[in-house]
């Protein structure tokens, strides 16, 4: 498994509509063969930094999903939301493999 970690810099004046870009791709990532873990979004401490975390099978699997949503009408729909509303300044993806709480149990 791999587990995609997006750290956002988020217009702070815009939370609400970066909230409403969030609702729109969790349903997405998981509609396309990935796990959404949710959206974190700023409460308190910084108020322009927002995350999300979601999984696939395997780094092929992310790529597979990847290529589907560049054809993807509603992912395309959900790009063009941010990039009108531009509620995101900039973003940093990143891959970590996950240890889950069954799998240090048994070892």
């Amino acid at each position: 498994m791999i587990t995609c970690y997006i750290e956002y810099v988020i217009d702070p004046y815009k939370v609400d509509q970066f909230e409403a870009y969030a609702k729109l791709w969790i349903p997405l990532v998981n509609s396309l063969g990935g796990t959404h873990h949710g959206y974190f979004l700023p409460h308190e401490g910084a108020n322009n930094i927002a995350y999300a975390l979601f999984s696939f099978a395997s780094l092929s699997a992310y790529e597979a999903y990847r290529q589907q949503l560049s054809e993807d009408k509603q992912c395309l729909q959900a790009f063009a939301y941010a990039e009108k509303n531009r509620c995101i300044i900039s973003y940093r993806r990143s891959f970590m493999r996950p240890l889950l709480a069954q799998e240090s149990a048994s070892q």
